[in-house]
């Protein structure tokens, strides 16, 4: 029963590409038609794309719960399907505010879909993220190779092999592996799209494009969010380089082989300090950021209430909770800000 069901679960994995480009199109509808006043098509356009966004989640659930072995990403994405189906009810009942959110999945899929698709702009990112986490691996004492693989064709499917091995999860010959000896084979350690940071950065950029607020105030999330992710995931993949490759994180091999389906013992470091280590620091890190992103554009917390009452069904005012101005919610002037052109200071 059960290989009846992985096997449902990859052959829709298939789809999720067009899906991915179906979901754009529907949110990109919604918000055309309500920045056009048309509410009511606005709001059946806006149901018709979250719940293609909830097919899209479930066409990968296999990627990330079985391919990538990810217990944090895996359990997201099971979330997300069933989250998505609850949005468009919500849409449809008249939560209005969804809207925002809508907007804002847009933006981020505007933002990330063209590095994932366009080679050049993938080639480019990834490149220069690996350049750079090379460079970061260099200053703390660590040299591995950097390589970029051949063509091979092994039992008639075609893979990147470099030096006889096999370049495990490299799709594209992109200068982007670091070569780690290790006794009779080498460690290969890839860096891919996902290893960019793209992901969390269009996750901002869409919050923060999505809502109404000054551009003063929207520049300043920008600053406190993009850069501090940028940074952040540059230490993320040299701490996972060094730590699987170099072997630093061989802990509880039989458990972790046993939980993973592992055959190989070194893949535990790469378990441990990428799927469990690094992926948790990096839910910390993104509450810190937008707690960050908050504090300067308090706009969002418009969004932030209606994921945290999607997921719980309680409603929350984080506006008091984190002691958020209310004029700057509103619309208002800020605290301390010239109401008219009538007011001045005295000489």
């Amino acid at each position: 029963m059960l290989d009846v069901v992985l096997s449902g679960l990859d052959w829709a994995t298939r789809f999720s590409d067009p899906l991915a480009w179906l979901v754009l199109g529907a949110f990109l509808a919604t918000t055309v038609l309500e920045l056009t006043e048309r509410r009511e098509r606005a709001r059946q356009a806006g149901v018709a794309a979250w719940g293609l966004f909830g097919v899209f989640w479930f066409s990968l659930i296999y990627h990330f719960a079985v391919v990538q072995r990810s217990v944090i990403e895996g359990v997201g994405t099971l979330v997300a399907v069933p989250a998505s189906f609850y949005v468009g009810y919500l849409l449809w009942s008249g939560r209005d505010s969804l809207f925002v959110l809508s907007r804002a999945i847009l933006l981020m899929g505007a933002v990330f879909f063209p590095f994932e698709s366009i080679p050049v702009l993938r080639q480019f990112l990834v490149e220069t993220v690996t350049d750079q986490t090379a460079l970061l691996i260099s200053l703390i004492g660590s040299s591995p190779d950097l390589v970029t693989g051949y063509e091979a064709v092994v039992d008639g499917q075609s893979v990147v092999a470099y030096d006889g091995y096999i370049v495990g999860e490299k799709e594209h010959l992109y200068h982007n592996t670091f070569v780690f000896a290790d006794g009779e084979s080498p460690i290969f350690y890839t860096i891919v799209i996902a290893c960019t940071g793209i992901g969390s950065m269009a996750i901002f950029v869409g919050l923060i494009a999505a809502v109404q607020a000054p551009l003063r105030r929207k520049l300043r999330a920008f600053a406190v969010s993009i850069p501090i992710i940028y940074a952040l995931n540059l230490g993320r993949n040299v701490m996972i380089a060094v730590g699987f490759g170099e072997q630093r994180f061989q802990l509880f091999p039989d458990l972790i082989m046993s939980v993973f389906g592992l055959t190989d013992p070194r893949q535990v470091s790469y378990i441990v300090v990428d799927r469990i280590v690094a992926q948790s620091l990096s839910v910390v890190a993104l509450v810190g950021i937008t707690y960050l992103v908050v504090r300067e554009l308090p706009e969002v917390l418009t969004v932030v209430e209606d994921l945290l009452f999607v997921l719980t069904g309680s409603e929350y005012d984080l506006r008091a909770a984190l002691d958020v101005p209310a004029a700057a919610v509103e619309g208002e002037p800020e605290a301390g800000a010239e109401t008219g052109a009538s007011s001045r200071s005295d000489d």
